[in-house]
């Protein structure tokens, strides 16, 4: 009885807005008490030091001292390598369980997650072409996370295609043409990695698919940034549109909202947001399942505090799993992707084995 007094009170509006605004004071600490961290052991003085003089001297002109100054080896470390892989995580993942949560209200499946409808699985083959066959090398550097956007959006919208075709698109079409989408892109991916007959093929495409924050810079970091926000923002305001998702078309049109528009207009948009992600740091799984399912869990399936909250944990998340993943290993980086997927993969198990799970009831 004790728990479920409990749960009620967590479900509450003023607890939804508390949670809120803890979580978003705790982004910004997250963020500063992680750039403490990395494989390279530096003093806290020298660390926040450069932070609080970089700041002082943008916002006041103050001198920086020499040791902290642009181009000095801590300053480089700092800010130029660590501060922006960490703002580059917390983007992706708000974006990732922001997505999450869009993505399962628009199939009506808790199990669901950005990469559900075939859409990694696009941008895979988007960059196994990119790396093993030149295809978008006028991109330069970055072809292939380039062409990894092109194939999550290629395969987006193919799935919109598929699930239009016959009849307007349902949460069914959309998983089945989804599922079958990303298995002719695995077969391809493979395909191509046979014909090209490249020792060192699968070894590259592999690093790519684990995902990984280090080629982060400010620039690419103010696109993704603005995108994740705009995004968060717009899927706040139709969070009585996802409610009604959840009671399907039926009892939407009832209620005078028809849902097939929506429901492509937010495919493209949260397609947006995961080629983006995929483009600044590869695939990166669960993230967008396991989050959202634990705000659910504690607050209920309002998506008006679902998905900020969603957002703000999946970029507290992120930003610290980035920092296991650098500091687990002694000497070495794990890629992220491993480790998302070894704490999601459990998560997920779980969630299939509670047969009763569902957006309803006690346990939605």
């Amino acid at each position: 009885m004790k728990a479920n007094t409990n749960a009620g009170w967590l479900r509450s509006p003023s607890a939804g807005n508390g949670v809120i605004l803890a979580l978003g004071i705790l982004l910004p600490l997250s963020l500063v008490a992680a750039v403490s961290f990395g494989t390279m052991s530096l003093p806290l003085q020298d660390v926040y030091g450069v932070l609080y003089y970089k700041g002082m001297h943008a916002l006041f002109g103050v001198p920086v001292p020499d040791q902290w100054a642009a181009g000095s080896a801590l300053h480089d470390v700092v800010w130029l390598i660590r501060l922006p892989r960490l703002v580059l995580g917390a983007a992706v993942g708000a974006a990732l369980a922001v997505c999450g949560v869009v993505m399962q209200a628009i199939v009506k499946n808790p199990l669901a997650d950005p990469y559900i409808l075939g859409i990694s699985s696009g941008a895979s083959l988007g960059a196994t072409l990119a790396a093993l066959f030149g295809v978008g090398a006028v991109l330069g550097a970055r072809s292939v996370g380039a062409m990894a956007f092109v194939g999550a959006l290629v395969v987006s919208f193919a799935v919109i295609f598929l699930a239009n075709l016959g009849g307007r698109a349902t949460a069914v079409k959309l998983l089945l043409a989804g599922s079958a989408l990303s298995a002719v892109c695995g077969a391809y991916s493979n395909f191509a990695i046979y014909l090209r007959n490249d020792d060192q093929a699968p070894a590259q495409i592999i690093r790519w698919t684990m995902g990984g924050l280090g080629a982060a810079n400010w620039q690419d970091n103010i696109l993704m940034v603005v995108a994740v926000l705009a995004g968060s923002v717009f899927f706040v305001t139709q969070s009585r549109t996802l409610n009604l998702m959840l009671l399907g078309d039926d009892s939407a049109v009832t209620l005078g909202t028809d849902l097939h528009i929506r429901r492509i207009v937010y495919l493209v948009i949260t397609s947006l947001l995961i080629g983006l992600s995929v483009y600044n740091a590869g695939t990166i799984g669960f993230v967008g399942l396991v989050v959202p399912h634990a705000v659910r869990l504690l607050l209920g399936t309002d998506h008006r505090r679902l998905v900020p909250v969603s957002a703000l944990a999946g970029a507290i998340f992120l930003v610290w799993a980035d920092v296991a993943c650098r500091t687990l290993l002694q000497g070495n980086e794990m890629p992220i992707g491993i480790l998302t997927s070894l704490l999601g993969a459990p998560v997920f198990l779980y969630l299939m084995a509670r047969h009763r799970y569902g957006f309803g009831g006690e346990n939605g």
